[in-house]
């Protein structure tokens, strides 16, 4: 195991923010750690890093246990908190040769870590003067320079555009392939989008954990659609494999498929083939946001 956690409880005062939570993750998955704000996300992230300690229980990292060999673990731990902590004021690349001399890294390495994270383009500019995305980009850079085995990442993609959520998931997808990640958003559909594996936490417990696969399963896929006009129910209802259609404004519906097949083509090809244009196609794993709302509620 890369990650193992048994029984950790946390307290401040009297207050419970984590209570006997226990689960464990293999090197090679990418983790979702979901649930609602104030559910106990980020004390356990900072607890995985030693950041802060846990009133009872144990944490395992690369086989160190936390409370007995602190340091052997955080090496090999790559953390991005929430609110990435930058030297705003240092180059990109002079920020992260410093970090590398911490870690005793070669500045060959500080020249692959900017190449693999896409900064070669803004090596040479101030932190101050990137947009939040390539600060994302340095950050991630900064938890990866050293090789670490685990990667934790808390809520990464806050106040991302659409491009740069784009762009660091496919990051994160890619750095995962050789590396445990343990990824924690309130955002479902950053869970669809970057995990293998979902687990649900909720008033300081874990509620659920599920592998993604499974969950895709058998479940209803749900397509909301935009049209540029209004389309009868009926003219819509002769799409294939339609369990359910609903207007839910105007030229806009919720679509229900009762198939693991992708429809997102089939709806294109029906815009398509009746001279319609789509404003917005979104599409929702019901089994996941059921999942939450059952839990979290």
């Amino acid at each position: 195991m890369c990650i193992e956690v048994k029984n950790i409880t946390k307290l401040y005062g009297e207050q419970k923010a984590l209570n006997a939570v226990s689960f464990s993750i293999n090197k090679g998955e990418i983790v979702g750690f979901l649930g609602p704000n104030g559910a106990g996300k980020s004390t356990l992230m900072k607890i995985l890093t030693g950041f802060i300690n846990a009133s009872e229980g144990q944490v395992f990292v690369s086989n160190f246990n936390l409370n007995t060999h602190k340091i052997e673990a955080q090496k090999s731990i790559g953390y991005l908190p929430e609110h990435n902590p930058l030297y705003l004021e240092m180059y990109v690349k002079e920020y992260l040769q410093f970090n590398a001399s911490i870690h005793k890294v070669s500045k060959a390495e500080v020249e692959k870590i900017i190449a693999k994270v896409g900064l070669a383009p803004e090596a040479h500019k101030k932190i101050s003067q990137l947009s939040k995305g390539f600060r994302q980009r340095v950050g991630l850079a900064a938890a990866l320079l050293h090789n670490p085995d685990v990667l934790i990442l808390d809520e990464p993609t806050t106040g991302l555009d659409p491009n740069q959520l784009v762009e660091i998931r496919n990051l994160i997808k890619e750095v995962g392939k050789d590396k445990t990640v343990l990824f924690s958003t309130h955002i479902m559909q950053e869970v669809e989008a970057v995990c293998d594996r979902v687990i649900l936490i909720n008033n300081g417990e874990i509620v659920a954990d599920k592998n993604l696969n499974e969950l895709k399963k058998n479940q209803e896929q749900i397509i909301e659609v935009e049209f540029d006009f209004k389309v009868e129910k009926q003219f819509i209802s002769k799409i294939s494999h339609l369990k359910s259609v609903n207007n839910i404004h105007d030229t806009s519906w919720v679509l229900t498929f009762d198939t693991e097949k992708d429809m997102r083509s089939v709806v294109f090809d029906f815009a398509h083939d009746n001279g319609l244009k789509i404003l917005n196609l979104t599409t929702k794993n019901k089994n996941l946001e059921s999942l939450f709302r059952e839990f979290t509620s």
